[in-house]
This record gives C-alpha cells, sequence and structure tokens, in this order.
C-alpha cells in the first residue's frame, strides 16, 4: 500500500498556514475585501473543512448544533482561523507512519453517498490530511480570484512560490493597508 510520508504531510500544511496567512493579509489591506460577503462565506467554508477534518482525527465529537460559525467581522474570523494551526501542528506532532494508514470515517459521508448514489472507499489518515491541503487550496484560488473583482491584489501562495521564497514561516501580523 502506497502512503504518504508524515514528513511531506507536515509541510503541506506547513505551506497551507503560511499560505492562509497571506492571503488574510492581502484581504484585510484592501479594506472593501473584508466586508466582501462572498470572501467571508469562501473564507468561512476554508477554515470551517480544516477544522471539521480535525475533529474527525482527533475523534471527537461532532456538534450539531453548532452550526456554521459567525463573526461580526473579517479579522474575528481571520483570528479564529489562526488558532486552527497551533492544534492541527500538535496533532501531527503525535503521529507516526503506522497512524498514516489507518483508516478514517467522516460523519458526513453517507450524506455524499446518498446525493451521488454510491458507496465511498474509506479514505486513511494520511489521505484526508492530503484532501484538507488540497481542498484550501482550491478555497484560496476563489478567495484570491474575488479579492482581485473587489480590486485588491492576491498574493502569489503556490507550493512552488514557497520553496522558492525558503519555505518562510507564516505572518500573521496586520497587513497595511495599501495607500
Amino acid at each position: 500500500m502506497d502512503t504518504m510520508s508524515i514528513d511531506l504531510l507536515r509541510q503541506l500544511i506547513r505551506h497551507m498556514e503560511w499560505a492562509d496567512a497571506e492571503v488574510w493579509r492581502s484581504v484585510l489591506a484592501h479594506e472593501p475585501a473584508g466586508g466582501d460577503q462572498r470572501l467571508r462565506d469562501l473564507l468561512t467554508h476554508l477554515h470551517l473543512v480544516q477544522r471539521l477534518f480535525l475533529v474527525v482525527w482527533k475523534q471527537q465529537p461532532m456538534d450539531p448544533s453548532r452550526g456554521k460559525p459567525e463573526f461580526a467581522t473579517a479579522a474575528e474570523l481571520r483570528a479564529w482561523a489562526q488558532t486552527y494551526y497551533a492544534e492541527a501542528n500538535r496533532f501531527l506532532d503525535g503521529l507516526d507512519a503506522e497512524a498514516l494508514i489507518g483508516g478514517v470515517s467522516m460523519p458526513w459521508i453517507k450524506s455524499f453517498e446518498t446525493q451521488l448514489g454510491r458507496t465511498f472507499s474509506t479514505p486513511t489518515l494520511g489521505e484526508t490530511i492530503f484532501q484538507v491541503s488540497s481542498h484550501s487550496t482550491y478555497h484560496r484560488g476563489q478567495v484570491n480570484a474575488r479579492l482581485r473583482e473587489v480590486g485588491g491584489e492576491p498574493p502569489l501562495v503556490d507550493y512552488i512560490a514557497w520553496i522558492w521564497f525558503g519555505r518562510p514561516a507564516p505572518d500573521w501580523s496586520p497587513a497595511v493597508a495599501a495607500v
């Protein structure tokens, strides 16, 4: 059975945090972007899915009564998003190669199976960690496209750019608004 290495998955999550922080700096630097509902919806979805997978990985109970989180400002949403990474990295630090090949049962899978009329294979933990990185990349692309539509300047956040830049640590500090 092919497995992904824990080191590669850690690198993907490190890149994901850096890329998320860069996107947030750009969103908050362009004041109208932070108030754009489409941007907020995309960012909420992106970060909510990251958290939902972490809950599943840690085998914690889902709380369906909580629903989609609501934030008064984009800055509050960003602060909530940032806190994910310490917990996710602690989780990853506790993993070994053996853990990555274990199956992961996602509570929402039955609704997708019903919707598509088929039964799905069970992914491994490693595959779901890769999925979170991939899913986040997809939605960051949507966020960047929308940011450009509202007059902002999307950052270059490709994985290869992160490598080119020397694998920088994430910068969650507030960006200075463009004048």
